[in-house]
C-alpha cells in the first residue's frame, strides 16, 4: 500500500512540475508591449482606438502623448519611430508635415491619417462668433488690435500662441506661413492645455487648438467660424475652411507586421469613423506609405 501511494504522489508531482512548466512556456511566449508616442493631437485618435488595435493584432499596445510639455510631441513621435526593434517594436505620431528632406534624412516611413482641423477659439464672454480668414490672419499679424474692428466689444485683443514644430510645413501655418510674422505682442503657451487656459483666463483673448482637444462641459471657450464656415470635415472637403493640420504615424524602414496592421486599423478600419466625427476630423483614405503626408 505504501509503495501505491509513494508512486501516486510521484506521479502527482510530475503533473504538478509538467502543469507549471507548460504555464511558464505560455507566459514566456507572450509577445512585448507595442510602444508608439507622439503629438497629442493625433494621441486622441490611437487612445480612442486602442481596445480595438489591440483586438485586432492581439497585442498590448502602450500609447504616449497626452500631455505635449512632458517631452512628448512631433519630435518625440519621430524619435520612438527610430527606436523600433525586433523585441521592442514601435510607432509614432506627429500632427505636421513633414518635408521630404526629413523624411529621407531620418529614414523614415509616413502614414496618413486624417487632417484636423485647426480652431480659432475666443472667451466664452466674447459677442463675436465669425470671423473672415482675412481677419483671422490681421489679428494674427497684429493689424487688427481691437475687437471693435471686426465687430466686438472696445477692448484690445489678446494673443495666444502655440508656434511649435516652427521648421516644419503646414500646421499653424496654415494661418500664417512663418512665426516672425505674428504679433509681436502675444502670450506664448507651450501646450494646448495652456491655450486652453489662457484663452479661458482672458475675456479678450483668441487662440487656436486642433479639433481633438476635449473641452469639458466647464469650458469657457467656444469656437468661431471662419468666412461663415464652421470647421467640419466636410468643409475641409470643400475647402472651405481653410486652417488644418496632418495627423500621420511614422515608422522606421522596417517595421513589423502588427505595427502595420495598427496603422492601417487606424487608417481604413471602421472604428475611426466614429472617431472621425467626433472630431470632424477628414479621413485620408489612401493606405500605403509615403514620402508625403
Amino acid at each position: 500500500m505504501k509503495q501505491f501511494f509513494s508512486s501516486l504522489l510521484r506521479s502527482c508531482v510530475g503533473f504538478l512540475v509538467l502543469g507549471i512548466s507548460v504555464a511558464q512556456a505560455e507566459v514566456g511566449a507572450v509577445k512585448p508591449v507595442i510602444t508608439g508616442g507622439g503629438a497629442h493631437f493625433a494621441w486622441v485618435v490611437f487612445k480612442s482606438l486602442k481596445p480595438d488595435l489591440e483586438r485586432v493584432t492581439g497585442r498590448s499596445i502602450e500609447l504616449h502623448g497626452q500631455n505635449s510639455t512632458l517631452g512628448m510631441g512631433c519630435n518625440a513621435g519621430i524619435k520612438t519611430a527610430l527606436r523600433n526593434a525586433s523585441d521592442h517594436e514601435t510607432f509614432g505620431f506627429v500632427c505636421c508635415p513633414l518635408s521630404e528632406q526629413e523624411v529621407a534624412a531620418k529614414k523614415l516611413l509616413v502614414y496618413p491619417i486624417a487632417l484636423e482641423p485647426v480652431l480659432i477659439v475666443v472667451n466664452k464672454a466674447n459677442p463675436v462668433s465669425n470671423l473672415s480668414s482675412e481677419q483671422v490672419r490681421g489679428i494674427m499679424r497684429g493689424d487688427i488690435v481691437n475687437w471693435r474692428e471686426v465687430g466686438g466689444r472696445d477692448e484690445p485683443i489678446v494673443l495666444v500662441a502655440r508656434l511649435h514644430c516652427k521648421k516644419r510645413p503646414g500646421h499653424w501655418k496654415t494661418i500664417l506661413p512663418d512665426a516672425g510674422a505674428f504679433r509681436q505682442q502675444r502670450l506664448n503657451v507651450s501646450s494646448a492645455a495652456d491655450m486652453v487656459q489662457r484663452v479661458g483666463d482672458f475675456k479678450s483673448a483668441v487662440g487656436h487648438i486642433g479639433s481633438t482637444w476635449n473641452f469639458g462641459t466647464d469650458s469657457n471657450l467656444k469656437v468661431v467660424s471662419v468666412d461663415g464656415y464652421k470647421p467640419t470635415a466636410e468643409n475641409l472637403r470643400s475647402k472651405h475652411y481653410p486652417f488644418f493640420r496632418n495627423l500621420s504615424a511614422v515608422t522606421d524602414q522596417h517595421p513589423s507586421d502588427d505595427v502595420l496592421a495598427i496603422i492601417r486599423e487606424v487608417q481604413t478600419g471602421p472604428a475611426f469613423e466614429a472617431v472621425a466625427k467626433r472630431y470632424q476630423l477628414l479621413k485620408l483614405h489612401t493606405y500605403q506609405a509615403s514620402n508625403m503626408p
